[in-house]
């Protein structure tokens, strides 16, 4: 195994020198780092984790909560918090945190307490008063993504006004007969982002005079099989239908254009459909979408929860919210109400 020695001696400088050029801490002229690294790479050197964990105290690992692994919203954002942490040499440790009451007091009671990460990101999870105190004990940064929650240091997305964002889209293109595809009650938990968006929508019909029609409400469980189903029943139902289709998330929004197509409507000539997110084959469908950059979301988590640990003061962070940026993103899958 190659050691420091080895890498001192072929870049021409101290162990010392090695030592900094490759922990980026303590000055090192851009030529010595080039140097260094030069050598480190030729001979395959890497840095031992632990060794640098003496030395600076780090662990240069960062524990992420995240309720969900198989749903692409937060594989996205946990896609860019890693991206993020390891431009700048750090590891993750994964916490799938459940409902299940024993699984959550096994991550707060005994793993987050083991001292192996230096903070730590909770991707859209809900942390109570006791969780949130359990955290704060820990002594450690704490980021969560999808607040708010006034103990911690928070990112968050308006999703009343991401929703009436994409219904006012809607709503100046003509349209009045207008459905939303939300989400049942037992999807409807951590922050009830969906009900928050359910009720951007009602907001939104409510300003411009239009009557909130329970029959143009379906729940789905925010895949595209739900919202394939649910635009079924939508469209399937006798009477009037609806000229356009609000989703609470891109994934119901695509179940709602196949399944448009299956019964023979043209989008967006007969029926205009939007949904939330930014997924990544909405410009496939050329789906209408309120993009709130998961991927971004994550990298600014990262961003943020390094920023904590590398502050020079010593004194505690201010926990003051931050609110992430959203866009509408107008594609084929919309489009003004004939007549």
């Amino acid at each position: 195994m190659v050691s420091i020695d080895e890498v001192a001696r072929q870049a021409g400088v101290s162990t010392a020198t090695v030592s900094r050029a490759l922990s980026g801490r303590g000055h090192v002229s851009d030529s010595t780092k080039a140097r260094v690294e030069a050598a480190a790479k030729s001979l395959g050197y890497v840095v031992s984790a632990s060794a640098s964990s003496l030395a600076s105290g780090r662990r240069r690992n960062i524990g992420v909560l995240v309720p969900f692994l198989d749903r692409w919203f937060f594989s996205t954002v946990l896609s860019g918090i890693a991206s993020a942490l390891m431009r700048r040499g750090y590891d993750i440790t994964l916490y799938s945190l459940t409902a299940d009451r024993a699984e959550r007091r096994d991550v707060f009671d005994t793993f987050l307490r083991r001292q192996r990460v230096d903070g730590v990101i909770a991707i859209s999870i809900e942390i109570g008063d006791e969780e949130s105190q359990q955290l704060l004990a820990l002594d450690l940064p704490v980021i969560a993504i999808g607040g708010p929650n006034p103990r911690l240091t928070t990112l968050t997305v308006d999703d009343v006004a991401v929703a009436r964002l994409a219904t006012e889209h809607l709503l100046a293109l003509g349209h009045r007969e207008i459905a939303h595809i939300g989400a049942s009650p037992e999807f409807d938990i951590d922050f009830h982002i969906p009900t928050h968006r359910r009720r951007g929508f009602e907001l939104a019909l409510a300003d411009a005079g239009i009557e909130v029609k329970p029959s143009l409400f379906e729940p789905a469980d925010f895949t595209i099989e739900g919202g394939f189903r649910a635009a079924k029943q939508l469209l399937g139902k006798p009477g009037g239908r609806p000229t356009a289709i609000f989703a609470a998330s891109d994934e119901m929004a695509i179940g709602a254009l196949l399944a448009a197509r299956e019964l023979g409507y043209r989008v967006p000539e007969d029926l205009s459909v939007v949904g939330i997110d930014g997924h990544e084959l909405g410009e496939f469908f050329r789906l209408t979408t309120v993009d709130q950059f998961p991927k971004g979301q994550g990298e600014r988590a990262a961003d943020a929860i390094l920023a904590e640990l590398e502050a020079t003061n010593a004194a505690p962070p201010v926990h003051q919210p931050g609110e992430l940026p959203y866009e509408l993103i107008v594609r084929g899958s919309t489009a003004r109400l004939p007549g």
